[in-house]
């Protein structure tokens, strides 16, 4: 019984000394007097710590972060102190120091890039002073991927995956630097273009939609950059569209993310060039049909006389329009096409007015026909057809107010006379077909 009563209280104070954390090490070693830096300690036993100290002092702040690793912020202090860890089954007493006064803590200024994408694997640059002594780079509570000491006021280092924005921070004897912000992207996803077609000389601008666009940094048509672009919002970029060649090209939008991009999502369209209309004149009230002829006419959306845009059009083909003239005042005027490559070249048409005859010499004749008539009156140069009632006539076009016709026989009595030209037809002249004398 005595043998069983002094076994217990022996063997509950192993136990609990077999259970006591202890620590094996911590990373720094060594930090600023003013503390502040951020330490993992590592051992045994840390599940349900309730009290990391450097000396006699309290950490600043700790988190078990599994029962062999804890992180703590280093309180304020001087010279070389013990680090304990201390959880209800005890203290632990392995000898593991912490130094105190080897010089200020790490300060960072900048961090370029900024950001990045979510998988990680963008190489940072930090700069800021007191890098060169850099026990550890970390992106949030990350640590960096790698990183490299270049020099005291520069760092490179290659952000581990993540998400949202974190503080980039510099770890070093002297402690924790202050934190900058870097913000971890999604990738951009590109849903449209728009309009999806200009020519090939470019200038043109276009709206691109889609999803996470804040932060672009280039825009391609093909292979070619934009020739300048500008984020509206992460959904909507504005864009000038380089030249290119014609046919369609993929639209690429890249981000610190990543890079999408719409296959043939923008076409390069030649300009029209036009050959030749028929017939060149017409006239000023419009209404007839004109047939324009070239190349690079299918996508029409414009056919204008002058300023004025065709009454209606319609293509044929790829190298025929008829469109209706609308109407316009006396004289030559450019006739263009416009489509999506641009405005082709101009040809020219003219607006003439109708014909007006005045007098007719001699006003009349046999009923034989054969005889000279002289017409005269105004807007008679473009004549195209001399008319005695119905009956065409052979005529010759002496000026723009004289036309001599060859009178084609017909019936007795009188007959109207007119003359047909682009611009309309002439109001009739009277004329008088006489027969041969009585014998």
């Amino acid at each position: 019984m005595s043998g069983s009563a002094h076994s217990t209280p022996v063997s509950d104070a192993r136990r609990l000394a077999s259970s006591a954390p202890t620590v094996s090490s911590v990373s720094p070693a060594a930090g600023s007097t003013a503390g502040g830096a951020s330490v993992t300690v590592l051992g045994t036993g840390f599940t349900g710590a309730t009290a990391v100290r450097f000396g006699a002092t309290l950490a600043t702040s700790f988190a078990v972060l599994s029962d062999t690793r804890i992180g703590a912020t280093s309180p304020p202090g001087t010279g070389t102190v013990q680090v304990t860890v201390t959880t209800p089954s005890g203290t632990s007493n392995e000898f593991v120091m912490f130094s105190y006064g080897l010089g200020p803590a790490p300060s960072l200024t900048s961090v370029t890039p900024n950001s990045g994408p979510a998988t990680g694997g963008t190489t940072v640059v930090l700069t800021g002073a007191g890098l060169a002594a850099a026990s550890a780079v970390r992106f949030g509570g990350v640590a960096a991927a790698s990183f490299t000491v270049v020099s005291a006021s520069r760092i490179t280092a290659v952000a581990p995956p993540g998400t949202g924005t974190v503080q980039v921070t510099v770890t070093t004897a002297g402690g924790s630097s202050n934190g900058l912000a870097y913000t971890y992207s999604g990738a951009p996803a590109l849903s449209g273009v728009s309009p999806d077609q200009g020519p090939t000389a470019g200038g043109n601008t276009v709206t691109l939609t889609g999803t996470g666009l804040t932060s672009a940094t280039a825009v391609t048509f093909g292979s070619t950059p934009a020739t300048s672009f500008t984020v509206v919002s992460p959904t909507t970029i504005t864009a000038v569209v380089p030249p290119g060649a014609a046919g369609a090209v993929p639209v690429t939008v890249t981000t610190p993310g990543g890079t999408s991009a719409l296959p043939s999502s923008y076409f390069y369209v030649n300009a029209p060039v036009l050959a030749a209309l028929a017939p060149v004149s017409g006239p000023l009230s419009g209404g007839n049909t004109v047939t324009l002829t070239g190349t690079h006419l299918v996508e029409a959306t414009a056919v204008r006389f002058a300023n004025t845009a065709a009454t209606s059009f319609t293509v044929v083909s790829d190298t025929r329009i008829t469109a209706v003239a609308p109407a316009g005042p006396a004289g030559p005027v450019d006739v263009t096409v416009s489509t999506a490559g641009g405005t082709s070249n101009a040809v020219s048409y003219a607006y003439v007015p109708a014909p007006a005859l005045t007098a007719l010499s001699p006003g009349q004749g046999p009923a034989s026909g054969g005889n000279s008539v002289t017409l005269t009156g105004t807007g008679l140069g473009p004549t195209t057809r001399v008319l005695f009632g119905t009956t065409p006539a052979t005529f010759t076009v002496v000026s723009d107010t004289h036309v001599v016709a060859e009178a084609p026989p017909g019936a007795v009595g009188p007959v109207g006379v007119t003359v047909v030209t682009p611009g309309g037809t002439s109001a009739p002249a009277g004329y008088a077909r006489v027969g041969p004398p009585a014998v």
